[in-house]
Parts: structure tokens; C-alpha cells; sequence
């Protein structure tokens, strides 16, 4: 027996909730279920109606039948059975409690069921009785033990979407409200702050339920006032005006909740101490003149306040950080004497994490903080960046870490996004945009905010590098190791900053360590990289070593390595030019930073001799002796005659341009055709030899030593070189006409040798002239050498800047070069010979 009184105790038998009629809370007797599908003793039920009720109590439904109906059978056995094996079961009465027990002994599967399901409606029916208490009860005090009721059943119950349903409704909402004007009782003034934050922060109606009326508001903030500090974190969810905080001062209140142990308060959506200090954030940065804000600051920092502000940065929400962080950064911008307190005691990775969350202007903010800490504490702050950076453990932490460089160069476009990588591509020379994305202004006023710029620039490059003799650099060459594409790129753009800034800071020392942890990386990075800007970005890098003899050196190792992409680069860059024109001085020969190898060789004997070729585009044309112009193309090693044109006659010295090809017939003149056919013959009183096409300008070098300059669109002819009328003329012939970078070249043939002369291509004016030891039939250029090609069969190199020979190339032993072309990207180097071969050579 008192083996079974105790299991009575303990609720080990407790009814399902079924069971339990909800106005007397005794197990049914004779049950009857309403029309509204709820269930009561037949008994109370009628007194319910006798009392004038036309209602059902839990729905509050109007019922259209007040006749009683009959007895629910089905239910009143399962209460038999269950009685029969419960022991004193008629010795029990109801005890509330949230979760019933499912007897042991209801062994029958359907059973089962209708037992669980009326567990899960007798809580929600035992709720809605309370609910209705809350709402119609006239006694403060039963109002008062709904809301515990409600609170344990939130805490307690596991149907937290069923329970914030019925909360939820307006008349709920206000009887909530009704309890924080009357109720004098803590604790249920705390349960029901609870239940409003943890009801608000779901459900956006709760919150516009409660701002509907005004003095709702400010009860909620006199509660909070009078040192309910729980109903803080209300005021944030309710979004209050500031200008409701100042009229009610409550600036005072919300630093003395930021003062104390998180443990004070209950465990809610959010805690007390982080809603007080956004609030505070937001009276700072809201402060119109009226001096509020400025009170704020000057409160914290007077007191305590300050040392738990700084503690807020290690809060776990984003939103709470970047808080904490407006209000250090105004308590510093106020009183500098506080930067030393911040400095020591701020753990800055949290910092540092809440780059990859926050905005463009909440990244601003945190640079700002950065940088005055830095201020004062240089050291300590740097030491948390490089550890930041370093942390491999850690990739948000090291991207972070990565952010922040990048931001500290201190260059921003109109939408607060740092400028650095377009900065650099600036400097390298291939953004041209990178004024279009700065803040605008006029020139004197963008003069100055340059000026600033690069103040601050140099600065901060100055106290980054040379930390702890250059530290920096280790950490970033981790950081370009790491598996994180994003952390990897971060790393890329910050050190190629910083090692260009060292360029331009006075020398320090710290070049060495730079070359020893970044040299090899970067050139592995130039000559890996796909993408132009990368490309870019790591050449600007590499000239930074350039500077001083022993980076000189150390770079000199990889300088045929680089040379090639240094090349593609040198007609945009003037970093690319300088780069190539110091390796060039570096040697005895630029020559060796040069491969010249056959790739590919094509017989067109069948043609006749191959008397001209000209690249355009990724095409190759060649001209051949039985009056064929063919179209080629290559790959890798390839060649591959895609079109074939019949002319009729030989074409010599084949020129193409968009819309038309222009050659030299075997007749006096220069032929120009068009590819729709139409053809037309200019110069036709000289007999051509060679041809040049510069910007819809023709060159002619003529049998008589001649050279005309002739207007395509216009068709005026102009003199460059007066002809001489000579016995023998074919002896004194231009042979060879190119134009290039504003000049002309010529190379001409007498019977004294020949003569290679060098005019101004606007002026006409004589620049330069040598005399060639061997026949010249044919010449083209690159950015470095100019390509003669001789009757003996071979082609000699030349240094185009100090016009002196530096190798010969061997085309063949019984043949002459009759024509050569460079393709515009200096790849490809193409020969026609004039035993009918065609040759690809690659250049690199």
C-alpha cells in the first residue's frame, strides 16, 4: 500500500489529460463531448449552462445546441480499463503536471494511440484554460498564476509552435500588458517580460501589437527604469525611437545593466547586456547636435562602463561587436587618454571575424577603431594581426586578418569597398578605370585627398613592415599557402602592397626578409597565373625587387622565366618595360633572356616561291609566285592551309588590313584589293619593291631608291626619299620598308653595300644610318630586335635600341629569305623562302 501511495506521489500514474474533465479537473464520470469537439463532465458542463453561459468554456465558440448529448462511451470505457489496472485510482485527483505518463500496462497498439493523442490535447486544452484566465480572470492574482503557468509551459513544453500560436493573438498579447501595469510581483513581471521577448523575437505581430498603443511603451520602459533590466531586451525588440530613450533617461539605466554579470539575468532570445550596449550604440550614433551623445561617452568613460564595453567585443552576436566597437571608437575620438585602456585589454580576433559578416560601412568602422589603436598600441595590435594571420586552425580568423590589410591602405570607392586591388593594377598599369570608382570631387579637392592618402598609406606600410623587422611578410607567405581561395588572394594583394610600398619608403632593412619569404611565390604566381589582373598584380610585385643589387640578383635567377610574360605585357605597362629593359642592361646580351626554336614547317614548292606573308589577326597570309594568296592557320605545331585565293598574277610583299589586302604585282604599281572583289592600281609610274600599311597610310620603296608616303583615304601621295635615275637603277633599290613606333625603316641595296636608314615618320627627318654587311631582302620587328632576313639564307637579330647584331638564325643553305612577319602578340616569327617553304618559328 505504501508502495503505491508513493507511485500515486510521484505522478507515476498519472491520467492522460483525456481523462480529465478541464472545469473540475477530476477523471470523468460521464463524459460528453460539445459540438466544439471538447469534452466535460455532464455535471459541470450543465451548471456552465444554468449559469446563463452560451459558450463552449475552452473555445469560447457560441454553441448552437445547449441540449446535453449522450454519454461518450468510447472514452468512458478507456477510463474503465484504465482504472481497473491503475491501483488506487479512485484515491487520485487531478494534479497539474506537464508531461503524463503512458502506463506500462496499455499493451494494445490502438490504445496506444488514442493515449498519446490525448496527451498532446489535454496540454494545449490545459493551456487554454490558462490562457483564459490570463485574459477574463478579474483577479490579479489568478492572472498572475497564469502567467508562471503559460512561462512553465514554454519552458517546459515541447511544442513550441502550437504554444506560440495561441500567445500570439492580440487579446493574449494585451493581457500580458494588463499584468505589467498591475502586477507589483518580480516574478511575474520578469516571466512576462520573458514571454513577450521570446514571443516577439518570432513573431513580428507580437511586436506590433505592443507598439500600437504609445503608453504600452512606456510602461514597458518605466518597468525597466524601476530595475526590471530583463525588459531591456523588450525596448530593442520594440525598436523605440531614440528620442523616447533621452525624454525617459534612460542612458544611466542601460550602463548599469552593462555593468553586470550576464548570470544576473534569466536566459532569454538575448541577453540584457548586449541589448543595453546596441542601444547605447545607437543614442551615439543618432546624436543630433544635441549633445546626448556626447553625455553617453563622457559617462562611460567616467566610470566603469568603459572595461565592460571592451568585454563586449568577445559577445557572440556580430551585431553586438560592431556595437561595442562604434562606442570605443567615439570614447577614443573623445578622449584619447582611454586609446591605452582599449588597446591593452580589447581582444581584437573577434574584431577581426566580423569582417566576413558586416557591411561596407561597418568595415569602415572597424578600420577606424583599428587604426586608432594602432595610434598608441602599434605593437600589440599587429602581434594580433600576424597571429590572426598565421592561424591556420583558424581560416576565419586568418581571412579576417587578411580583410584588414587590405582596408588599412586606406583607399575606398563611393560605396566604402577597398580600392587596393584596383590601386595596384593602376600602378601596374592596366586599370584605367580606377579614378572612375573614387570618391569625385573637384582637381584641387581630389589633388589634396590624394595627398592624404598617400601620407596615410605610407604610414601604415611604414608600421606594418616594420614590425618585429619585417614579420609581416612570413605571416602573409603562410596565408598565400593556405587551401581557402579567398584567404589566398587576401594574402596575394596584401603583400604585393606592401612590398611595392617598400619601394617607396626609405630603406630599412627589411627587403632581405621580404625576398626570402615572397621572391619564389610570386614568380611561381606570375608564371602560373591565368587571369590578366593576377598577372599583373604578381609583376608589379617582382619589380619591386629590382630596386636594390641583391634583389637584382636574387631576381636575375628567374629572369628568363619571367621574360615572356614580361613581353605580353610591355606594350600596356611601363612596369613590364622597365622590368625587361633592366634585365637587358643586367646582361651582356639581352639576346640569352630570348628562345628562338622551328616549330613548324610547311613545303609550298608546288606554289612557286613564297614572295610575302603578313599576320593578321590569328591568321597567317602568304603570297606565292603562281599568284595564290593562302590563308593559314596553327596549332601547337601544326600548320594548316585554310583558304586559298587566285590572283592571276605574282604577288609580292602581301599586306592585309580589315577590308582589304594590298600587294605588289609583277608589273609597275601597287595593287589594292578589296575581299569583295573590286580592285585598283596606285603608284602605277613607280616599280615597287616593298610596302608598309600604318594606320590607313602606304609606304612604297622603289626600284630607283624612292619611298613615297601615300593616304589611302585621300589618295595624296607625299615624298619620304627623292630617287636617283642611275645606269644600272636595280643596283640602287629599296629592298626592304617598315614602319614602326613612329619610324621608318628602310634597308636599301647599291653596289657600295647596303644601307639600312632611319627616317621620323612625321617629320621625314634622317634619324639614323648604318651600312649592313649582307644583303637585306626582307625585315620585321619586335619589341626588342629588329629581324633581317638575307639573300644567303639567314636571319639576323638585331638589339632594335643599339642597332647591333646579336644572333644569326639558319633558314636553309640553298635558299633566300624572301619574306618575314611577326605576329602582334611576338610569339611567332614566320619565314618564306624562296625554294617555296614556309617556316613558324616561336619566339620566347
Amino acid at each position: 500500500m505504501e508502495d503505491t501511495e508513493s507511485q500515486i506521489s510521484n505522478g507515476k500514474h498519472t491520467p492522460p489529460k483525456d481523462f480529465v474533465c478541464p472545469i473540475t479537473t477530476l477523471i470523468f464520470d460521464d463524459p460528453v463531448t460539445l459540438e466544439t469537439g471538447q469534452t466535460y463532465e455532464r455535471k459541470a458542463i450543465q451548471e456552465w449552462f444554468d449559469r446563463g453561459n452560451y459558450t463552449c468554456p475552452i473555445t469560447h465558440q457560441k454553441l448552437h445546441n445547449l441540449q446535453l448529448p449522450k454519454t461518450n462511451y468510447v472514452l468512458k470505457r478507456l477510463i474503465a480499463s484504465w482504472k481497473e489496472l491503475t491501483p488506487c485510482s479512485d484515491q487520485f485527483e487531478y494534479q497539474e503536471t506537464n508531461y503524463v505518463h503512458v502506463p506500462q500496462f496499455v499493451h494494445d497498439y490502438s490504445h496506444n494511440v488514442v493515449i498519446n493523442q490525448t496527451i498532446v490535447d489535454g496540454n494545449i486544452n490545459e493551456l487554454r484554460l490558462v490562457i483564459t484566465d490570463l485574459c477574463t480572470s478579474q483577479v490579479l492574482k489568478k492572472a498572475e498564476l497564469a502567467v508562471l503557468k503559460i512561462e512553465r509551459f514554454w519552458q517546459e513544453a515541447k511544442m513550441e509552435g502550437e504554444i506560440q500560436n495561441l500567445l500570439s493573438k492580440p487579446p493574449v498579447v494585451n493581457g500580458f500588458v494588463e499584468i505589467l501595469f498591475n502586477s507589483v510581483d518580480t516574478r511575474v513581471l520578469k516571466a512576462t517580460v520573458f514571454l513577450l521577448c521570446e514571443m516577439g523575437s518570432r513573431d513580428y505581430d507580437v511586436i506590433s501589437t505592443l507598439t500600437r498603443v504609445y503608453s504600452d511603451v512606456e510602461c514597458i520602459i518605466s518597468l525597466f527604469k524601476n530595475g526590471l533590466f530583463e525588459a531591456v531586451v523588450l525596448i530593442y525588440l520594440l525598436r523605440t525611437s531614440i528620442s523616447s530613450f533621452l525624454q525617459m533617461d534612460m542612458v544611466n539605466k542601460l550602463l548599469t545593466v552593462v555593468q553586470k554579470r550576464e548570470d544576473e539575468f534569466l536566459k532569454m532570445c538575448m541577453n540584457p547586456k548586449a541589448a543595453s550596449v546596441i542601444l547605447l550604440a545607437q543614442i551615439i550614433e543618432n546624436d543630433d547636435d544635441n549633445g546626448a551623445g556626447l553625455e553617453v561617452i563622457k559617462s562611460i568613460i567616467s566610470g566603469k562602463a568603459i572595461d565592460c564595453i571592451i568585454k563586449c567585443l568577445e559577445l557572440e552576436s556580430t551585431e553586438e561587436r560592431i556595437a561595442a566597437i562604434k562606442i570605443l571608437l567615439r570614447c577614443i575620438q573623445e578622449d584619447g587618454k582611454c586609446r591605452n585602456s582599449i588597446a591593452n585589454k580589447a581582444e581584437l580576433a573577434p574584431v577581426l571575424e566580423c569582417f566576413l559578416e558586416v557591411d561596407d560601412r561597418e568595415r569602415f568602422e572597424i578600420v577606424q577603431f583599428l587604426s586608432e589603436l594602432v595610434k598608441l598600441n602599434r605593437e600589440e595590435a599587429i602581434d594580433n594581426l600576424i597571429s590572426c594571420l598565421k592561424n591556420s586552425d583558424s581560416p576565419s580568423a586568418q581571412l579576417a586578418a587578411a580583410d584588414t590589410l587590405l582596408v588599412l591602405q586606406g583607399r575606398f570607392s563611393y560605396s566604402g569597398k577597398p580600392l587596393v586591388r584596383r590601386f595596384l593594377l593602376k600602378r601596374g598599369g592596366i586599370d584605367k578605370n580606377y579614378r572612375s570608382t573614387t570618391r569625385s570631387g573637384d582637381d584641387q579637392e581630389t589633388m589634396e585627398e590624394e595627398k592624404v592618402a598617400q601620407e596615410w598609406e605610407k604610414k601604415m606600410a611604414f608600421v606594418l613592415v616594420n614590425h618585429e623587422a619585417g614579420l609581416i611578410f612570413e605571416a602573409l607567405a603562410e596565408g598565400l599557402k593556405s587551401r581557402h581561395a579567398e584567404i589566398c588572394m587576401g594574402c596575394f594583394v596584401s603583400a604585393t602592397w606592401l612590398l611595392h610600398m617598400l619601394t617607396l619608403l626609405p630603406e630599412m632593412g627589411i627587403q632581405e626578409i621580404a625576398r626570402a619569404c615572397l621572391l619564389k611565390r610570386f614568380v611561381s604566381i606570375f608564371k602560373s597565373a591565368k587571369d590578366a589582373e593576377d598577372k599583373t598584380i604578381s609583376m608589379l610585385a617582382l619589380s619591386s625587387f629590382i630596386h636594390d643589387p641583391d634583389g637584382l640578383r636574387d631576381i636575375n635567377i628567374y629572369k628568363k622565366d619571367i621574360s615572356k610574360g614580361l613581353r605580353e605585357f610591355k606594350k600596356s605597362s611601363t612596369v613590364a618595360f622597365e622590368m625587361l629593359k633592366v634585365f637587358s642592361e643586367g646582361s651582356d646580351s639581352s639576346i640569352e633572356l630570348w628562345n628562338h626554336r622551328e616549330l613548324a614547317q610547311e613545303d609550298c614548292s608546288i606554289n612557286g616561291v613564297v614572295l610575302s606573308t603578313t599576320c593578321y589577326k590569328d591568321k597567317i597570309f602568304t603570297g606565292h609566285s603562281d599568284g595564290t594568296i593562302k590563308v593559314w592557320s596553327i596549332n601547337k605545331e601544326d600548320l594548316f592551309c585554310e583558304e586559298v585565293y587566285y590572283v592571276k598574277e605574282h604577288v609580292n610583299n602581301l599586306l592585309v588590313a580589315n577590308n582589304i589586302a594590298c600587294f605588289i604585282p609583277q608589273a609597275a604599281g601597287i595593287k589594292v584589293n578589296s575581299w569583295s572583289g573590286e580592285s585598283k592600281l596606285l603608284n602605277p609610274s613607280k616599280v615597287v619593291k616593298c610596302l608598309a600599311l600604318v594606320n590607313g597610310r602606304l609606304y612604297s620603296g622603289c626600284l630607283d631608291n624612292s619611298i613615297q608616303d601615300i593616304d589611302l583615304a585621300t589618295g595624296t601621295l607625299t615624298s619620304v626619299q627623292s630617287g636617283s635615275r642611275k645606269l644600272l637603277a636595280k643596283g640602287n633599290r629599296v629592298n626592304v620598308l617598315q614602319v614602326h613606333d613612329g619610324l621608318i625603316y628602310a634597308a636599301s641595296s647599291s653596289m657600295e653595300g647596303t644601307a639600312f636608314k632611319i627616317w621620323n615618320a612625321s617629320t621625314y627627318n634622317l634619324v639614323e644610318s648604318i651600312s649592313l654587311t649582307s644583303e637585306v631582302r626582307t625585315m620585321t620587328f619586335s619589341s626588342e630586335f629588329i629581324y633581317f632576313g638575307c639573300k644567303s639564307g639567314i636571319v639576323e637579330v638585331w638589339c632594335r635600341n643599339k642597332l647591333v647584331k646579336k644572333e644569326t638564325l639558319q633558314i636553309g643553305t640553298n635558299c633566300k629569305v624572301m619574306c618575314m612577319a611577326m605576329d602582334n602578340n611576338e610569339d611567332i616569327l614566320v619565314i618564306g623562302t624562296s625554294d617555296g617553304r614556309l617556316q613558324v618559328w616561336g619566339v620566347s
